[in-house]
């Protein structure tokens, strides 16, 4: 039985030799109609592809000046040209895998034959592939099929059709690439374990060093490791990759390419691999740090977002040189640390700063007082907690900015009129009390609420209800701009996202979703209107927020109204250098006039001066700069927020709960205690969020002109 599987083997390989001397100067169909035109055109597309399309690479992401922060991969790959390989790696390769490299053209007959007369008299399987034929076998693997299981199959079939095409291909090929651009291409290509590819790779992470220094040793052992990575990989299996090594060893003596006696001297030496598994960087935005993580997670978020694939990003072998500032960015964890310690129980404190402009508003610094990382038990998340549409309760208070704005564009108000803020209020308009108004009758439902302790009552200008947030002001504000025109401000101004995606409802912010009528002894009291439906709250900012994206709406103020995406790229090129674009980045727009920015602006400056929400947070650090700010606090104190703004930085910082029991509803508890920064009761967007913004940004803007706010525009300063 065994004799006659042997003979219809040499027989198959016979008509392999035949077939294959045919196929290279016409088309054919052999055996099984195994080779076609359409057969002989794949064979020829994928000569051209080994020849000419690289393997995977690593993506490398700096920071502005073009300091690498992480590196992102699906292989990790450090490619190597000819001459950047060492002769003692090449000729352990050879020695173990293909001695006649430099004899044959592609396929070696002489090999193929003492394979099948050894196969066929029963003794050990030998396979006789040429290295010119792995190559096509791992790039296959490893490259074309890399995302494809059935595709890797089909590339590692032990049948006739599979290695007569192989062997086509590495005739082919052979026509098109030089010996050395060969055994240089299988090289680069060939897995090492643990998403190790290539012998750059293989050289800095198993020995630390470059592929043009390794010595006999090392290359021994890496040689002997492409014939099975799993089972000879050297700190999982010493033993055996010792042994391995040790036989590529004996082969080179063979091949006379080392002597016995320098063979037997490296045999009774150690492995010399790095301690404790392989150097090489993770291959995620872990390998960005605890303190830059955050930052390379938005830009991987933002480039998957815009366009490109993750294969893309993870394969692709760009360079993306971001916007980050890392002083800033220190200083802003920095800061967000003082105030929330990072193992502070369920408590995130963050801090997204954003530069705004006219023609771009570039993301500077992303930061947490919890470290970016997989162990939580340290402290640290994954989760993107500036960036995202955050778990949380709300940003507060810092939605009347909407308000203020909606009411101003329409004419309704200018910034130095008198509001109405009485002490309390109960809305005929809104809906959201969790439960009928004291105040009305007993069948009618409305939105009933007060002032919180830092508001004020009886009547102001519009600029002081910014600077002291009496809550009653700003829901009649509501009621005469109009929900729509409300919610459709906040998404102008700069929460996009925030506004598509609004976390609480599984869908987009709706003004007319929760629109009301209100009956009175069974007689219609009031509906909605197309101007005015929803939940009064909207302007007490009861929804979940993008801290990144609040930030942004500070610039947008500060740019003249002008909103732009913010961006954290400043340039990608590709693996060649060529500066590459995203296609689906939307362009900045003017998305209120220049007037009504400057003017909220004018309306947003006295935060900081005593009297304003802000004011105990800023005599702290002896803030003496121009600048707008609102804060906000929700109403269990489940979160924080605060939005401030300089000419030159803007920025927001949000203290939150981000991981909400009771399907992500949060109750305080007794007396809305928060204890934050050792300090009980700090969840408020004047304590933690404030001193955290004015705590990085002094230190951030230290040595920098103090610039003065634009001017009002008397169009919106007083309309009565």
């Amino acid at each position: 039985m065994r004799m006659r599987d042997g003979l219809f083997k040499m027989l198959g390989l016979c008509l392999l030799a035949g077939v294959l001397v045919a196929g290279i100067l016409f088309p054919v169909v052999g055996a099984a109609g195994v080779i076609s035109n359409e057969a002989s055109d794949t064979v020829e597309d994928m000569s051209a592809e080994l020849a000419d399309d690289p393997p995977p690479m690593v993506t490398t992401v700096t920071d502005r000046e073009g300091a690498p922060i992480a590196t992102l991969y699906s292989q990790y790959r450090v490619p190597a040209a000819p001459d950047q390989i060492s002769e003692a790696m090449k000729w352990a390769l050879i020695s173990v895998e293909d001695r006649r490299f430099y004899e044959h053209h592609g396929v070696d007959w002489k090999g193929t034959l003492r394979a099948a007369i050894s196969n066929t008299s029963g003794g050990d399987t030998q396979g006789a592939s040429t290295l010119t034929q792995q190559y096509v076998k791992n790039y296959l693997i490893n490259v074309t099929y890399r995302n494809d299981d059935l595709g890797q199959q089909r590339a590692q079939e032990a049948t006739i059709a599979r290695k007569l095409k192989e062997a086509r291909v590495a005739i082919n090929l052979e026509t098109k690439m030089s010996k050395e651009e060969i055994l240089a291409g299988y090289l680069n290509v060939v897995e090492f374990s643990r998403q190790i590819y290539g012998v750059g790779g293989a050289a800095q992470a198993y020995f630390g060093t470059t592929p043009d220094k390794l010595t006999v040793a090392q290359g021994a052992l890496l040689a002997g490791m492409v014939n099975n990575p799993v089972v000879y990989d050297p700190w999982n299996n010493p033993e055996k990759a010792t042994e391995r090594r040790n036989f590529v060893l004996d082969k080179m003596v063979e091949n006379r390419k080392v002597s016995e006696e320098d063979a037997e001297r490296i045999k009774g030496e150690p492995l010399g691999v790095v301690p404790d598994g392989p150097e090489k960087p993770a291959a995620n935005c872990v390998g960005a740090g605890p303190e830059h993580g955050f930052f390379c997670q938005y830009v991987e978020d933002y480039l998957l977002e815009h366009g490109m694939t993750e294969d893309q990003l993870y394969t692709g072998g760009y360079t993306i040189r971001t916007t980050l500032d890392r002083n800033a960015n220190h200083l802003a964890k920095q800061s967000a640390e003082e105030q929330v310690g990072k193992m502070e129980e369920n408590v995130a404190n963050t801090l997204s700063l954003v530069k705004p402009g006219k023609d771009r508003h570039e993301v500077v610094a992303l930061a947490a007082n919890r470290d970016y990382g997989p162990d939580a038990t340290a402290g640290q998340t994954e989760y993107a907690l500036p960036s995202d549409v955050a778990n949380v309760t709300g940003a507060g208070s810092s939605y009347k900015v909407f308000t203020a704005a909606a009411a101003m564009d329409q004419g309704k108000v200018g910034i130095y009129d008198t509001v109405q803020s009485p002490s309390s209020y109960v809305s005929r308009v809104f809906s959201g009390s969790p439960e009928p108004c004291p105040f009305i009758a007993p069948y009618t439902r409305g939105y009933c609420l007060t002032n919180a302790s830092e508001g004020g009552s009886g009547t102001m200008s519009l600029q002081t209800a910014l600077q002291t947030s009496p809550n009653t002001a700003f829901v009649i504000l509501e009621e005469q701009a109009g929900m729509k025109a409300v919610v459709d401000m906040a998404s102008r101004l700069g929460l996009r996202k925030t506004m598509a995606s609004n976390a609480a409802n599984g869908g987009p912010v709706d003004p007319d979703a929760e629109s009301i009528q209100v009956r009175q002894n069974q007689k219609e009291f009031f509906g909605p209107s197309e101007n005015s439906p929803g939940k009064g709250a909207f302007t007490l900012g009861v929804s979940p927020t993008s801290g990144l994206e609040l930030a942004n709406v500070a610039a947008t103020i500060m740019s003249g109204g002008v909103w732009c995406p913010p961006t954290p790229i400043a340039e990608i090129t590709d693996r060649d250098g060529t500066p590459v674009g995203l296609q689906e980045e939307q362009p900045c727009e003017q998305a209120v006039p220049e007037g009504l920015a400057n003017t909220l602006a004018v309306g947003m400056s006295k935060d900081d001066l005593p009297g304003g929400t802000a004011a105990a947070a800023a005599a702290d650090v002896g803030w003496d700069r121009p600048m707008i700010g609102k804060t906000g606090t929700t109403q269990t104190n489940g979160s924080a927020a605060f939005l401030g703004a300089t000419p030159q930085m803007a920025g927001a910082a949000m203290v939150f709960r981000p991981d909400l029991p009771n399907g992500g509803l949060y109750d305080a508890g007794p007396g809305n205690v928060s204890a934050v920064g050792g300090e009980s009761g700090n969840m408020f967007g004047g304590k933690t969020p404030a001193r955290t913004w004015f705590g990085a940004m002094t230190k951030i803007l230290e040595g920098q002109e103090k610039l003065p706010l634009p001017p009002s525009d008397p169009r919106y300063e007083r309309v009565n």
